[in-house]
């Protein structure tokens, strides 16, 4: 459960201040363009603002009787909608008869590497066997830091010396598993390089030889977007999807940021379904997305009253 969305979504609570919009009897073009700004300037998106207005005037009653209540019901059922049209939301890692390998992808700074720690405490917990690979042998500390988490949260980790070949640890790295008999290999991978395109070919190398490698596993390759730096980040994150298919985006240091509707956005932004978000900086702060749950934190309702 999200046990501590409720806390980490307090910053957002305050700034959209949505108790206060919804105060009035009869909604005004005031409040609409008042709506309108808070979504914008808490990072929703101009396209994806306008979509909410438009779907809260058309819900049927909502001029006739709008008091806080009814209002933010309305509210929370339109964002809710909007989050579960996303194939895929809030889904955990996929798992078969075959391993799986999840690939974390993302720019610099993101929080990959916390990620994929976190990612394998709580596979471990579940049950599974995991491994780490440390794939991004650019970033110096990158390497030491995977092994740091590895240690805490007791995770074979697979390692270079800094500046190798990325694609040699995954190869060794799912030599590793097999070998270990893994249920699930979780790769961390650099953010950046001298060049964009040099970054995407040693993305795209990796891929290939996971393919050749390992064809019958289940593949997760999963954006990790900073909350804090939100919508402009997603200009940096769409090129990994161009070069990369994706399968779903992790929301990292979401306990950071004051705007909040970067999980919003995702799906209409990226098309892309959140499928975890993390929430502090301890091992356990990765969290399974729960659309319903958020959406009640955001709004500050009780559970269960859409």
């Amino acid at each position: 459960m999200f046990s501590n969305i409720d806390a980490s979504l307090e910053p957002v609570r305050r700034k959209w201040n949505l108790f206060r919009l919804f105060s009035g009897e009869v909604p005004t073009e005031s409040f609409w363009d008042s709506l309108e700004e808070t979504l914008i300037s808490g990072d929703a998106g101009i396209e994806l603002t306008g979509e909410i207005i438009r779907n809260l005037r058309e819900k049927s009653g909502f001029f006739r009787a709008m008091n806080r209540e009814n209002g933010l019901s309305l509210l929370a059922g339109v964002l809710y909608e909007h989050l579960a049209a996303v194939k895929g939301t809030g889904e955990p890692v996929r798992f078969g008869q075959a391993p799986t390998v999840v690939l974390l992808l993302g720019v610099n700074g993101s929080g990959k590497t916390t990620t994929a720690a976190k990612m394998a405490w709580n596979l471990q917990k579940e049950g599974k066997k995991v491994i780490l690979a440390a794939a991004d042998t650019f970033r110096a500390a990158a390497a030491d830091q995977l092994k740091a988490w590895g240690e805490r949260s007791g995770t074979r980790v697979v390692t270079h010396a800094p500046g190798g070949d990325p694609g040699a640890v995954v190869f060794d790295a799912i030599q590793a598993a097999k070998a270990g008999g893994h249920d699930c290999l979780v790769i961390d991978t650099a953010g950046r390089l001298h060049t964009k395109a040099n970054l995407m070919e040693e993305l795209i190398k990796m891929t290939r030889i996971i393919e050749r490698n390992c064809p019958e596993w289940i593949v997760e390759s999963l954006l990790v977007i900073d909350a804090v730096t939100g919508q402009n980040g997603f200009r940096q994150a769409q090129a990994f999807g161009n070069a990369i298919p994706l399968t779903g985006a992790v929301i990292s240091k979401y306990d950071h940021t004051a705007k909040g509707g970067i999980i919003l956005s995702v799906g209409r932004e990226l098309g892309l379904p959140v499928r975890y978000v993390g929430l502090g900086e301890g091992i356990e702060d990765l969290k399974l997305f729960e659309p319903e749950e958020f959406v009640d934190a955001l709004l500050g309702r009780d559970p269960g009253s859409v």
